[in-house]
């Protein structure tokens, strides 16, 4: 029996012929990642190892992008030994503010990952990298120290499941909604540490941001990891990304054989989505927008890992240009990058976004895990285009988050409730 992409990648960096599903591995890693939460304590136990040493110092990522800019004096603390050990170990991929975006939107950009990578991050959302043909999943911290000493990690291979998309979005259908769809169907551990592997002719009708999104919320199916096969699209978001320059070697491309195995192969028709609505308190309680009626909003954010990319802003303000947000809602937009952000500034997003009432922000993680710049009081509700809608998730624990994309958060801010597009434009 032939090898899927995933099986294949897992192979390749194990030094091994082949692998399948249930097999322990030790794998080399092309790019490890973590950010001002989860590297704090990384550190610690990679000094218990005594080692003086990095295993590679262009091969580590360190991205201060949770409560920074610094919202207190222990997350000051926090990005403060980070800052400190990537300048003792002369880290070259460490990301200050100001420079430095949302890890997994900027990485991508700065062309740190690559197709055919094996890439592990102490950050759950780590999966998103699979939009480039990667094998990507998120660790402990603790695994995350050994691999800045070895540069390798444990595994064990995953069964996968097979998505395959055919046909092409609907106006005002994205991404976000194919994988809100997706876990709707299937529940938040439907692919419990399995492959979410997507595939079909629709998958040449999906924008690298929409295939990001996807992939990066592969994880709250339960997922190992999510990922896209490499295509023109693919190799021409590659290119203009290398251009940076922080990357130098090449990358290799996999696909899976056609008599690769899997536990499940579901289809889907891309035309028959419409934009979606996770309700309080799983990503897997989604609904179609038509179908959620009356629900007064007092929050909207716009941005985050899943959706704070370019794409993402041009569609919210595509339906905000010439509008207002609607009286006594906040409307918060996180760019989430510098680079998108400048975009978004020279295209003239932000200057819409001001005009319309809504505050825009330097990137951050901020509000998505209720750090900061976001949080909501007892009996708030935001419709958000962030990944996790968990009981306390944004602030109190008696707050709800419902989850969309940026075209139902557009038009939700105008309206002051959860909105289709349609109604606003």
């Amino acid at each position: 029996m032939g090898m899927t992409i995933s099986e294949k990648i897992m192979a390749a960096h194990a030094g091994m012929d082949s692998v399948k599903p249930g097999q322990l591995i030790e794998a080399k890693l092309d790019m490890i990642l973590a950010n001002d939460i989860t590297a704090p304590i990384a550190i610690r136990e990679f000094e218990k190892l005594g080692v003086d040493r990095v295993w590679d110092r262009d091969r580590i990522s360190l991205v201060p992008d949770h409560f920074t800019p610094n919202k207190d004096i222990k997350s000051a603390e926090q990005v403060k030994m980070v800052r400190e050990f990537a300048a003792r170990m002369n880290i070259s991929n460490y990301f200050e503010v100001g420079e430095m975006g949302i890890e997994h939107a900027l990485l991508p950009e700065q062309g740190l990952v690559l197709p055919g990578d094996l890439i592990i991050g102490a950050d759950s959302h780590t999966c998103t990298y699979g939009a480039l043909g990667a094998f990507s999943t998120g660790v402990g911290s603790t695994d995350f120290a050994c691999a800045m000493a070895t540069g390798k990690a444990w595994f064990k291979v995953p069964e996968s499941i097979k998505f395959v998309l055919h046909g092409k979005l609907n106006r005002w259908v994205s991404g976000k909604d194919v994988i809100l769809k997706i876990i709707g169907d299937i529940g938040v551990d439907g692919a419990r540490y399995m492959s979410m592997e997507f595939t079909g002719d629709g998958i040449k009708n999906l924008s690298m941001d929409s295939r990001f999104t996807i992939a990066n919320m592969a994880i709250e199916a339960g997922a190992k990891n999510g990922i896209f096969p490499v295509d023109d699209l693919t190799i021409q978001y590659v290119k203009k990304a290398m251009e940076s320059g922080r990357r130098k070697d090449s990358y290799k491309i996999y696909e899976s054989d056609p008599d690769a195995g899997y536990s499940r192969v579901i289809e889907y028709n891309l035309d028959n989505i419409e934009p979606q609505v996770a309700l309080p308190h799983l990503p897997e309680n989604t609904r179609p927008v038509s179908e959620v009626n009356d629900i007064k909003i007092d929050q909207v954010v716009i941005g985050s890992c899943t959706n704070g990319r370019l794409e993402d802003l041009r569609v919210a303000a595509e339906i905000l240009k010439g509008k207002k947000i609607k009286k006594g809602i906040r409307c918060l937009i996180f760019p989430a990058t510098q680079k998108i952000y400048l975009d978004a500034l020279k295209e003239g997003l932000i200057e819409i976004f001001i005009e319309a009432g809504a505050a825009v922000s330097t990137p951050t993680c901020g509000p998505c895990l209720g750090g900061h710049m976001g949080i909501l009081a007892k009996g708030e509700r935001a419709i958000s285009t962030t990944n996790r809608n968990f009981i306390g998730r944004m602030g109190h624990k008696e707050s709800e988050v419902y989850l969309a994309s940026p075209a139902v958060a557009a038009a939700s801010a105008v309206l002051g409730k959860i909105s289709s597009p349609e109604e606003v434009i």
